[in-house]
C-alpha cells in the first residue's frame, strides 16, 4: 500500500509540474503591446559586414537589425517620418548579411501595427540604399525578401 502511495504521490507531482510548465492556452498567451515598436534602434558601431562606403566604424549612426541578424537598416533620417509627400524621403541604406542574387529586389510588406493598413514597396537592385515613405505615422512591421532570404523588424515612423 506505500508503494501505491509513493506512486500516486509521484504521479501527482509529474502531472503538476507538467501543468505548470506547459504554455498556457493561446487566448491566455501574452501578446505583444501594439504601442511598443520592438525593434531595438542602436547607434553602436555597425557591424564589419555593413560598414561598406563607411570611413569609419559607422558608430553614432542609427540603424536596427532584422530579427534573423540577416539585414541591417541603416537610418539616414532618424525618426523616419511618415509622409505620402514623394518630395519626402527617408534615406535607408539596406545592408545584407548573406548572399545576394545581383539585381534581386528587396521587397517589402509593411503592415502598420494594430490596424489593417499595409502598403508594398520594392528597392529594384536589391539591399542598398533607398528612399522609404510609408503613409501613416506609428509602428511599422516590415516584412523584407530578397534573394531568397526572409527577415523583419519593426521600425517607428514618426
Amino acid at each position: 500500500m506505500t508503494t501505491i502511495r509513493r506512486r500516486a504521490g509521484a504521479l501527482g507531482a509529474l502531472a503538476l509540474l507538467a501543468a505548470c510548465s506547459s504554455p498556457p492556452p493561446a487566448s491566455q498567451a501574452p501578446r505583444p503591446s501594439s504601442g511598443a515598436c520592438v525593434s531595438a534602434v542602436t547607434r553602436d558601431a555597425l557591424p564589419t559586414w555593413a560598414r561598406g562606403g563607411f570611413s569609419d566604424d559607422g558608430t553614432g549612426t542609427p540603424h536596427v537589425f532584422g530579427e534573423r541578424g540577416d539585414i541591417v537598416a541603416v537610418l539616414f533620417n532618424y525618426p523616419p517620418v511618415a509622409s505620402t509627400d514623394p518630395d519626402v524621403a527617408n534615406k535607408i541604406l539596406w545592408v545584407s548579411r548573406v548572399p545576394q542574387r545581383p539585381m534581386d529586389p528587396l521587397k517589402i510588406r509593411a503592415v502598420l501595427d494594430g490596424t489593417s493598413t499595409s502598403v508594398a514597396r520594392q528597392i529594384d537592385g536589391g539591399p542598398g540604399p533607398s528612399s522609404v515613405n510609408l503613409p501613416k505615422a506609428g509602428c511599422w512591421r516590415l516584412t523584407l525578401t530578397w534573394s531568397g532570404h526572409t527577415d523583419a523588424m519593426a521600425l517607428r515612423f514618426s
